[in-house]
């Protein structure tokens, strides 16, 4: 017999796809995301929403204790709570100050990575030794470098004639912040490094043959020709390193635990202090909301420099 096909010159009709949505596909799919899906839920989207709910009641620590809904009552409390706002202020001055001095340093040491020099590798390695450390042995290592009896900062200080060397760097009111900063700087650098590199390694070399031989110099290459290269992975790291260091913790609270006098006292030890040290959850809580809205705009300006595909 003549297939239809045949008759009509177009290809025969097949059936429907193996997998299909109609066929259960759909289904398959949603199986194959739940094992990573459900963890997600658990660890971070139900303490999120617990977190923001909490915010809104007056739980306080402690056993068998209940917890009444209260509104708005903890966040009217927080806009006249002055020293959460200087938190805050010391909080933004921090992110902004570590994520500047960290981008321009990290800019310098991935072009130093990137030249065609001895022991490179070396160089590159020890450049992560920062990033392989637990931020709260970073903390103590700095804690012992800083100390202002035996600390080998104040003794090379000693050593050099500069000054009596008994600097107490993390103790005195207009040093503590500089100093905590500096080490901010030290942790966060190499990530920003290579990414920056891995940047610089995929900017064609043939850009910057031609312009050298246009007579361009070195400056002018770098700002012509590298930077408007590097444009999308400076926005998208500076951005990153923006969220994650104003949700900072553990290293300003090994360093200092806030002080001296709330000099490093972030936000995040506000709210910390707030809960365990005072027992008041719900009112931690609608601090942690605040900063969740700055984080999320963070990350909205994060998303917004993000390259879209034209379609």
């Amino acid at each position: 017999m003549t297939s239809e096909a045949a008759v009509t010159g177009r290809p025969e009709k097949r059936g429907r796809l193996r997998g299909s949505p109609s066929n259960g596909g759909g289904r398959d799919a949603w199986l194959l995301v739940l094992p990573a899906l459900i963890p997600i839920v658990l660890f971070s989207v139900y303490p999120l929403l617990q977190g923001i709910y909490t915010g809104f009641t007056d739980a306080k620590a402690g056993l068998n204790v209940v917890s009444n809904f209260t509104g708005v009552e903890n966040y009217t409390r927080l806009m006249s709570n002055a020293l959460f706002w200087n938190s805050f202020k010391i909080g933004l001055v921090w992110a902004f100050s570590v994520t500047i001095i960290q981008f321009l340093a990290a800019l310098g040491l991935a072009l130093l990575l990137n030249m065609n020099l001895r022991f490179r590798w070396l160089a590159r390695t020890l450049a992560l030794v920062p990033w392989a450390m637990p931020p709260v042995i970073v903390a103590i290592m700095w804690r012992l470098l800083l100390n202002p009896t035996y600390g080998p900062i104040n003794q090379g200080m000693r050593a050099l004639g500069l000054g009596d060397g008994n600097i107490n760097w993390l103790g005195d009111f207009n040093l503590a912040l500089p100093a905590v900063i500096v080490v901010g700087v030290w942790v966060g650098m190499p990530q920003t490094t290579i990414t920056l590199l891995a940047g610089l390694q995929g900017v064609p070399q043939e850009l910057n043959e031609a312009a050298a031989i246009d007579g361009a110099s070195a400056w002018q290459r770098f700002r012509y020709v590298t930077l408007p290269a590097l444009r999308p992975i400076i926005l998208a790291i500076t951005s990153l390193d923006l969220i994650w260091n104003f949700n900072s913790f553990g290293l300003v609270y090994v360093l200092t635990q806030g002080g001296p006098g709330g000099q490093t006292m972030l936000p995040m030890l506000f709210a910390y202090n707030e809960a365990f040290k005072y027992g008041n959850f719900g009112y931690a809580a609608a601090m942690g909301n605040v900063m969740v809205i700055v984080i999320a705009l963070f990350l909205i300006l994060y998303l917004r420099t993000q390259p879209r595909d034209k379609k």
